[in-house]
């Protein structure tokens, strides 16, 4: 219940008696990535608050932070962990990587370098990829 992603994150819960394992879709309202919707797995583990949740995209993208596996590369579900943030937090935090992909701290190093040498093309690039093409030899799904 306490769990708040404003308008552009919905939470989920596939079953009602694990709260451990939930969705979460985000729906950017400003950025490269606005008007799809991004579907992300939380799944917290045994010793959170300790250890940071696991997430994974379940939506291919192309995005700097998040490569072809789905893996999401956020600080504070890393190094920055620390016991006191909450999911929120972590939901925030994966907003703002649509609204500010951190191209200094990439898993997809191509999309990465593209953003930081030539925006006009990486702009271009999440718009074909969106729409369903195949960029570098990975299909994207139709998402707009």
């Amino acid at each position: 219940m306490e769990l708040d992603g404003g308008k552009v994150a919905n939470v989920t819960f596939p079953n009602s008696n694990d709260l451990t394992l939930f969705k979460v879709r985000v729906s950017p309202d400003t950025g490269y990535w606005k008007g799809a919707k991004y579907d992300f797995t939380f799944t917290i583990p045994p010793l959170y608050p300790h250890d940071a949740p696991k997430v994974h995209c379940d939506t291919q993208i192309y995005h700097p932070n998040i490569n072809e596996e789905g893996n999401v590369c956020l600080n504070i579900l890393r190094e920055d962990w620390k016991p006191v943030l909450d999911i929120n937090a972590v939901i925030y935090g994966l907003i703002y990587l649509f609204y500010d992909p951190n191209p200094d701290d990439p898993l997809n190093h191509k999309a990465a370098k593209l953003l930081r040498e030539n925006r006009t093309q990486f702009g271009k690039t999440v718009t074909r990829t969106l729409q369903g093409s195949y960029h570098e030899g990975v299909s994207y799904p139709k998402l707009l």
